[in-house]
């Protein structure tokens, strides 16, 4: 962004001359579009329509969705504020993620790419428009972000360290413009893992480096002797070539490059989801998951723990069969292979698949029943919760107090990992059915609301209204035992994959 004119007139690293307004404490977010001189010269009208199309169908809704209030947008960039600095960074999060589909398909010189940093600070609020070192912090750190990336201040860092399932690198202090004080900041990692990915590449780097320069040593070694007309050692190197040569290996074929599934980058997250292409035949029998029939009924949804939960209302149950496990490396790994879904998960093949957008997840369920003639879908949210309670009406399904074994999460005892154990690793509920509650977040087909009020009571999915988020439930071993109770319910954009996210299958009489 460079200077903060580009969203101020005048001096604005001092407040409004006049006292008097209000102010608040919130979470600033600042963004700003990378090389956006160089793309306005090259393609002025063009660009400015890109801009416009992206603050209307991304950068506002994404603000909307996650509880912000947009103060204005410029140019090359925007200003919103939050209540919550979770929502902020979540919102950061998935305004890039999606940019990433976006530009996928565009050539790198024209991509629109932007920075953006945020702050945590007392602030002054005018109708259209907002003052202080907040907002000032929260500009500079933008303007230090590389394309693509969050950068996030110390401040915004201790709020939501323990709360959003991703990796942070520290940047460490960084002195700026104006502000008396340096500035913590911190690089937002799609997970925990990609910071010691990022922390070695420097290592990595220069031991690739390292290896070059040896194998060029040992060929110039090679051509030297090679190269020697005569000599014993001439003599010894024609040796082998008298005797009979081995007889030759078959290789395996070379793996076709464009087959392979893009891997999460350490930027932030990977791209959304795009429809794949229809599931070829194959000759091999799909795997199908193992299935649970669950008996109709009804039962009390929800619970008045969290606002989102509420209110309590009976629903009534049809019988449907549900997975007893959520969906493998090794299930997915199937569809892949048949070009039916968009990516080849990596991890033991007895691992639930992880890193799956709800459209990606709905891609497996259509390969399923086109391989197996079945009607395999996502259950609802009423039948996850009924499945997930097991016939009870408990906190967790073995009672009302957390115990150690039960669950893959956090703080659920000495079997809690930093990854997802294999399923069927702790104790079904009374239905039989293992992992509702912790291992990986779990899709179904209902579009995400706020809470109860309207829901269907017949068990089906609701999926009326915006469907641009739809809900998960169960927890991952990220999150703690809070997440792991069945009434527990959050929600995710629908098209954006994260690494706690996966699902199970749900199949109708």
């Amino acid at each position: 962004m460079g200077e903060i004119r580009n969203f101020r007139s005048g001096n604005q690293d001092e407040p409004p001359p006049h006292s008097g307004m209000p102010r608040r404490l919130a979470a600033i977010i600042v963004g700003d579009i990378a090389s956006y001189s160089r793309l306005m010269q090259a393609d002025e009208e063009g660009t400015h329509v890109r801009v416009k199309r992206i603050e209307r169908d991304l950068i506002q809704p994404s603000i909307i969705e996650h509880h912000g209030s947009l103060v204005k947008t410029t140019g090359d960039g925007f200003i919103a504020i939050f209540d919550s600095p979770v929502e902020a960074v979540r919102c950061s999060i998935v305004i890039q993620q999606n940019l990433v589909g976006r530009n996928a398909s565009v050539p790198r010189h024209s991509r629109l790419e932007y920075r953006i940093g945020v702050n945590l600070g007392d602030v002054i609020v005018e109708p259209d428009d907002i003052y202080g070192d907040g907002v000032n912090i929260a500009t500079r750190i933008e303007g230090i972000a590389e394309p693509g990336q969050v950068y996030i201040s110390g401040a915004i860092y201790e709020q939501i360290k323990h709360k959003i399932v991703c990796g942070y690198e520290s940047l460490g202090d960084r002195k700026v413009k104006n502000i008396t004080d340096p500035v913590r900041v911190y690089r937002v990692l799609p997970d925990a893992d990609a910071v010691g990915k990022t922390r070695s590449q420097r290592e990595n780097a220069l031991i690739f480096l390292l290896a070059i320069t040896l194998l060029v040593i040992a060929a110039g070694a090679l051509w030297y002797l090679l190269a020697r007309p005569q000599g014993r050692v001439g003599e010894q190197l024609a040796a082998p070539a008298a005797s009979p040569a081995p007889s030759p290996v078959p290789q395996a074929p070379p793996r076709d490059v464009a087959t392979q599934a893009p891997q999460p980058s350490p930027s932030l997250a990977s791209a959304p989801s795009s429809p794949a292409p229809a599931p070829s035949p194959s000759a091999t029998p799909v795997r199908e998951p193992e299935m649970i029939a669950i008996r109709g009924g009804s039962f009390a949804m929800g619970s008045n723990d969290d606002p989102t939960e509420r209110p309590v209302h009976q629903v009534t149950i049809k019988p449907f069969s549900i997975g007893k496990y959520p969906v493998t490396v090794r299930e997915w790994n199937e569809c892949a292979a048949a070009n039916a879904c968009g990516f080849t998960a990596t991890g033991k093949d007895d691992a639930p698949v992880s890193n799956v957008s709800w459209t990606d997840a709905q891609q497996y369920a259509v390969f399923l029943s086109q391989a197996t003639k079945k009607q395999y879908r996502l259950p609802s949210e009423a039948e996850w919760e009924y499945a997930a309670r097991g016939g009870t009406q408990t906190k967790y399904w073995w009672g009302d107090k957390l115990q150690p074994g039960m669950a893959g999460c956090k703080d659920c005892g000495d079997l809690a990992a930093e990854q997802p154990a294999k399923v069927g690793s702790f104790k079904p509920n009374p239905f039989g059915l293992h992992d509702m509650g912790g291992g990986v977040d779990q899709w179904v087909e209902d579009c995400w609301h706020k809470n109860y009020q309207g829901a269907p009571v017949d068990g089906s999915a609701w999926t009326g209204g915006d469907c641009s988020s739809h809900v998960l439930r169960s927890g991952s071993w990220k999150n703690d035992s809070r997440y792991v109770r069945p009434s527990n319910r959050d929600g995710y954009d629908t098209n954006v994959r994260y690494p706690t996210h996966g699902f199970r299958v749900a199949l109708s009489p």
